[in-house]
């Protein structure tokens, strides 16, 4: 619906859920509210298409040219004076310092081959905006080769948006939300299997790691293992009902997302107190307190347990981990889940990055 005037460059919808008045960018199908944090999807016939000009390929020459084999994007938003009431996020930032503490410590990842995207930062395209995302992305899977280790690390915001594709079992997309969501709208999960999971060419392999809201099925890759009732891990086929093709191109592609029934409460962490995010903190403990070669399903089951007795002290490795002392679970995560582009033993594959 919409709700004022309207230019041949911009129109308004009302939003969803609290019917404030929306502004429509060009070439977006989703719109989030800075009121209620709601995502309402833009209508085919209230879309506004992008200029009929040609499309250049993301200017990623703002970030170094990827050399090396092992190469990661990490993006932490605490969406600090952007939501309207709703305070912002605390852990995110310390999330993405802790993750790189792990890529480059633990598995060798060098300093110039780790894109962070953060709120605090003072250059402009080191800030988690969509564009910058979607640059940082490409970047990641840029003349990606046999042999390559990629990471994709997201903490913030997460949204669920109504299907209009037949894609989801579920009837939502889901998407991550930039720190410019709320102008320009969140980041669907069609377009994240797109930027990042359909390059991905045979012998290399990306693994995800979502610590937000909604994220369980974020790259919309065709396979899920979580809990089942009988406390085992069960795979669940999740190929698009649509048929349309959500893999690699030969490569492999595994996410670490979190579970949530709906009903947890986020919890909140005082000011004074520096914390990490529930999601981020069980990965990087497991990941500390397991030998090297651990399977992934000891891995899953390890990430459980610290879920379940979450809520205490951090005690991460390393400098940055030590003055964190508390664990916020804005995302309102239960229990891991793990969804993949190929279904295959976790009890038997090494988990290696």
């Amino acid at each position: 619906m919409n709700c004022g005037g309207r230019s041949p460059a911009t129109t308004t919808i009302r939003c969803k859920y609290c019917s404030a008045c929306l502004t429509v960018t060009p070439g977006e199908r989703a719109v989030q509210c800075a009121q209620c944090c709601g995502v309402t999807r833009i209508r085919r016939s209230t879309r506004l298409p992008l200029p009929s000009l040609p499309r250049p390929a993301p200017p990623v020459g703002h970030f170094p040219c990827p050399r090396g084999k092992k190469r990661a994007v990490l993006i932490g938003i605490t969406y600090a004076g952007a939501r309207r009431g709703c305070g912002e996020l605390r852990g995110p930032i310390n999330d993405v310092k802790c993750m790189r503490h792990l890529l480059c410590q633990r598995f060798g990842f060098r300093s110039d081959g780790i894109i962070m995207l953060t709120d605090d930062q003072k250059d402009p395209f080191r800030l988690p905006t969509k564009d910058n995302i979607r640059m940082a992305m490409h970047w990641l899977v840029q003349r990606c080769s046999y042999g390559d280790s990629l990471v994709f690390h997201f903490s913030g915001l997460g949204a669920q948006v109504p299907d209009e594709d037949c894609d989801e079992a579920d009837g939502y997309d889901e998407a991550i939300c930039p720190m410019d969501s709320f102008q320009k709208g969140p980041i669907l999960d069609d377009e994240i299997n797109e930027a990042i999971v359909r390059p991905l060419v045979h012998g290399a392999k990306l693994h995800a790691v979502v610590d937000a809201c909604h994220s369980a099925t974020v790259l919309d890759l065709p396979f899920l293992c979580h809990v089942s009732r009988t406390g085992s891990w069960q795979w669940q086929d999740h190929r698009a009902i649509s048929g349309a093709c959500k893999g690699t191109s030969g490569g492999q592609a595994v996410l670490f997302s979190g579970y949530s029934d709906g009903k947890s409460k986020f919890s909140v962490t005082p000011e004074a107190y520096a914390s990490v995010g529930a999601m981020t903190h069980s990965f990087i403990k497991a990941v500390e307190s397991e030998p090297c070669g651990v399977t992934y399903g000891r891995l899953l089951t390890s990430m459980k347990a610290i879920m379940t007795n979450g809520g205490g002290s951090c005690n991460l490795q390393g400098p940055i981990g030590a003055p964190v002392s508390k664990i916020a679970n804005f995302s309102g995560v239960q229990e891991p889940n793990l969804s993949s582009s190929e279904m295959f033993d976790i009890h038997r594959r090494s988990f290696a990055l």
